[in-house]
């Protein structure tokens, strides 16, 4: 996903100063605010397979 688009995500949910985060913090941002560990690219082997970050973030 472009970081344009996980901006779009972000502001839709709220996040406040999304602009000044990087990708990958970003990311962690929005799993925390929607509920789930902000766990991208720190877990090798994830079980989470409904992830929106899984393919990015397991490679």
């Amino acid at each position: 996903m472009t970081l344009r688009k996980i901006r779009e995500k972000a502001r839709a949910i709220g996040v406040r100063n999304y602009t000044r985060y990087k990708k990958e913090t970003l990311i962690r941002v929005i799993q925390e605010v929607e509920g789930n560990s902000p766990c991208f690219k720190g877990l090798c082997g994830c079980g989470e397979y409904g992830c929106l970050w899984r393919e990015e973030c397991q490679s």
